[in-house]
């Protein structure tokens, strides 16, 4: 079985490009073929660095560009007539769209994954709009649309994207650490991390108001990631008069490491998918606390793993910190059934065995082939 990945962003790491790097590597590992279609950047030489068989597409970009996205569907059809593969699986929305019609163009079976739905409450009115038109569009292209979380599919099915008998589910899974690199929650006095780019959707000041409630408790806080909005951030972190209990760690590629130091993993989304961070949280043995958005409840089980709250609710959130600051031993049991849901329901080999079943699906009900090169021509 051979796999060719289409995923447009060579110039970041996000999880959608850390998925494809697993499922790349895996399939390899498992005797199947994989060859990644990405977008220019950097990420290109490292995933060729890892051993994936990776071609860049020069035309591919994120931005919308009519001429070069045309162009894009013709270079990517080229290279899937060159390397052969029986599926084509596509990730993310802009590569989900040029990726799906460039399979079709070939003569292949297209699957889907768009890692969050650029829909609803994640997106502008008008921008909502021309992206709801667009996936309706396209959706016919892929033999099946993979959701990463149920709340995915069922926000597809509310928006019309697709019949549900096109949408499936295949949660998220992450790889597994070193067992050094669990935490331990019980420690005082506790460290609060929050994994996430400073980007509007994360909303990291709801969590800076809430903890400027909570100044006699002891506590630190540590924020992993870069992004547009780090600099407004450590501005209000001052104003608050927070700056001394908060670390800035800026983009690092040691994220296990951080949450092995740390006692507390906290996500204030405004908007989600299925987000890896939480997972990685749980993989470490954190209780989490997060907003309740998108799949997180999937993930996170109230009063058990971790606390969901209301998203923007600095007072809700105020008060689920407190109790877990303020609870040592509570940190520890929920730290700990964290790490047992994670081992039962979010393993890196869970998705890949669902995912592998899927392709072997696929390939029963989609024996087609690469066109001919006589039609090639044409």
């Amino acid at each position: 079985m051979h796999i060719a990945f289409v995923i447009t962003r060579g110039d970041a790491v996000g999880g959608a490009t850390i998925h494809v790097r697993d499922m790349a590597l895996a399939l390899v590992r498992h005797g199947c073929q994989a060859t990644v279609l990405m977008g220019p950047g950097p990420i290109v030489s490292e995933f060729a660095r890892l051993g994936i068989a990776v071609r860049s597409m020069s035309m591919l970009g994120r931005s919308i560009h009519p001429a070069k996205d045309f162009l894009a569907v013709a270079q990517i059809a080229s290279a899937l007539r060159q390397v052969e593969p029986d599926i084509v699986s596509t990730h993310t929305a802009k590569a989900g769209w040029l990726g799906r019609l460039a399979a079709r163009v070939v003569g292949l079976p297209a699957l889907f994954t768009p890692h969050g739905w650029s829909i609803a409450d994640r997106i502008s009115p008008a921008g909502g709009k021309l992206f709801r038109f667009a996936e309706r569009v396209a959706a016919p292209l892929a033999h099946t649309i993979v959701n990463v979380c149920e709340a995915e599919k069922s926000l597809a099915l509310a928006h019309c994207i697709a019949p549900a008998g096109k949408l499936e589910v295949i949660h998220n899974g992450v790889v597994d650490v070193d067992p050094t690199l669990r935490a331990a929650p019980c420690r005082q006095p506790p460290r609060l991390i929050m994994v996430a780019r400073f980007e509007p959707p994360k909303n990291h000041v709801v969590l800076l108001r809430a903890l400027s409630r909570l100044k006699a408790a002891p506590w630190t806080l540590q924020l992993a990631g870069g992004g547009p909005l780090e600099r407004e951030t450590r501005r209000l972190a001052q104003s608050l008069d927070l700056d001394a209990r908060i670390e800035f760690t800026g983009s690092t590629g040691s994220i296990s490491s951080l949450l092995s130091q740390a006692q507390i993993f906290v996500l204030t989304s405004r908007s989600e998918g299925f987000p890896r961070s939480i997972l990685e949280a749980m993989r470490a043995g954190l209780p989490v606390v997060a907003s309740g958005v998108g799949g997180v409840s999937e993930a996170v089980i109230n009063g058990t793993t971790g606390i969901v709250v209301p998203r923007e609710d600095p007072a809700a959130l105020c008060s689920a910190l407190g109790t877990l600051i303020g609870g040592p031993d509570l940190r520890g049991r929920m730290g700990a059934a964290a790490r047992r849901r994670y081992e039962t329901s979010f393993t890196f080999q869970h998705m890949f065995d669902k995912t592998l079943s899927l392709y072997e699906a696929v390939l029963s009900k989609a024996p087609v082939r690469i066109a001919s090169p006589q039609w090639e021509g044409k």
